[in-house]
């Protein structure tokens, strides 16, 4: 089978299609033929290396062996393992695979008790690919936010893969929505239920005067002095992209109670693989209820993996790169 791996951290280029052997499920695994997955953030931050602890997880100077990304897909199960019961040979299915990634490739291995699901009737398999990174991450960190009817909710990075489910969650949530992000994309997140934009190019929302029960910065750009700047005190300050690890000014605002940070470190931000599988329940329901929808920037064949890779690292993605196997 055709997969896309890299030996070396580095630029979109290290990139490359191989040929190795199928996979074979366990007793409790299902095959997948992969139709479609993308490319998101974080197997763009992978590749590039930026991240240290994933380098110690992976490879401090390269990869201790060759990385297939892709953490998230949609596809055919062709084959279940002796034990599997959920699903059977011909379902569409969608999801995560599994903390090793893995959806670059034409086929793959999953725990039929992982974050999967039977594909929403009202959702084509790319539209599918590109529901369970974001979905998820937004659904969960929304949570930890408590977001209630009636809060006043700043999304940074609105337009993303991730912001784009969080304008959707937060409106459903019954919040008032900020959305920031470029002025070519405010139309885009109207649609989705922003009450408001803010262009990030003209205007710092910080500056604006306005303050939030929720700011949420879906993409790690948005500045940490400058989301508590715009808090209610004691609002949440939600960190899904960018610098994980606590600076001083965080851990400060934690324990003063300036804010309430939420981050990757958050004490209940960990699940368990039947609580990610419940997740996607509910992001399948949802969007069967036409309550979400995701948004596909561009889609690239798979042979153009590469260039999705490099479309990932502009810093202009809108939605979701969804790659395509073509057959």
């Amino acid at each position: 089978m055709r997969v896309a791996r890299y030996r070396r951290y580095g630029p979109p280029d290290v990139v490359e299609l191989a040929d190795v052997g199928k996979p074979i499920p366990k007793h409790d695994e299902v095959l997948v033929r992969v139709h479609a997955t993308t490319v998101c953030a974080t197997d763009a931050a992978i590749r590039r290396g930026d991240n240290g602890l994933l380098r110690l997880m992976l490879g401090i100077l390269k990869p201790r062996r060759p990385v297939v990304g892709g953490v998230e897909f949609s596809g055919q199960v062709v084959e279940v393992g002796a034990g599997v019961t959920r699903f059977q040979v011909g379902d569409l299915i969608f999801g995560i695979p599994g903390l090793q990634g893995g959806a670059h490739a034409e086929y793959l291995c999953t725990p039929e008790s992982g974050a999967i699901h039977i594909k929403p009737a009202n959702m084509s398999l790319e539209e599918a690919a590109c529901v369970a990174c974001g979905g998820i991450t937004a659904l969960l960190f929304l949570r930890l936010a408590n977001v209630t009817p009636g809060q006043e909710v700043l999304i940074y990075g609105a337009s993303g893969a991730v912001g784009v489910f969080a304008v959707q969650l937060a409106k459903h949530s019954g919040a008032r929505v900020t959305a920031v992000c470029s002025a070519s994309n405010q139309d885009l997140v109207k649609s989705l239920g922003a009450d408001a934009v803010v262009d990030y190019v003209t205007e710092d929302f910080a500056a604006r005067g306005e303050v939030y029960d929720v700011v949420v910065d879906a993409v790690g750009k948005s500045g940490f002095a400058r989301g508590v700047r715009a808090l209610k005190p004691g609002g949440a300050y939600v960190l899904i992209g960018g610098p994980y690890l606590p600076g001083p000014r965080r851990l400060w605002a934690s324990l003063t109670g300036a804010a309430k940070v939420v981050g990757p470190f958050s004490s209940r931000s960990a699940i368990s693989s039947a609580g990610l599988a419940a997740e996607m329940a509910v992001l399948s329901q949802m969007i069967e209820a036409g309550e979400l929808r995701t948004i596909i920037g561009r889609s690239f064949p798979f042979a153009q993996i590469a260039e999705a890779h490099a479309y990932a690292d502009s810093g202009h993605k809108v939605g979701n790169a969804v790659v395509v196997f073509e057959r």
